[in-house]
């Protein structure tokens, strides 16, 4: 069965850096596009980065030029470098798949950005 286990978040100080990873099994990963959501407490849960099977990315616009989403396809694994860290991002992440037939999301994990 497909699963995304995402891994990396933490404590961080604002100014800092987390990055993220999710491993995906149970798919063929590299021709689908991936992404990275986030929830924060009495928020709906947004897209935060995308990225497609042939690399092709797109951004919240709260997080341009501060966070990247890449992707080895080899380790079918996502990646999310998250630098120059705000208190508002503060968030469970998820790992998203956007597969054909359903969406698969991983189980989160959080990120805190705090003094």
């Amino acid at each position: 069965q497909v699963q995304l286990v995402e891994s990396g978040g933490g404590l961080v100080q604002p100014g800092g850096s987390l990055r993220l990873s999710c491993a995906a099994s149970g798919i063929i990963f590299s021709i689908y596009a991936m992404g990275w959501y986030r929830q924060a407490p009495g928020k709906q849960r947004e897209l935060v980065a995308r990225i497609t099977s042939g690399g092709s990315t797109n951004y919240a616009d709260s997080v341009k030029g501060r966070f990247t989403i890449s992707r080895d396809n080899a380790k079918k694994t996502v990646y999310l470098q998250m630098n120059s860290l705000k208190p508002e991002d503060t968030a469970v992440y998820y790992c998203n798949a956007p597969l054909p037939i359903r969406e698969y999301w991983g189980q989160g994990t959080q990120v805190t950005v705090s003094s």
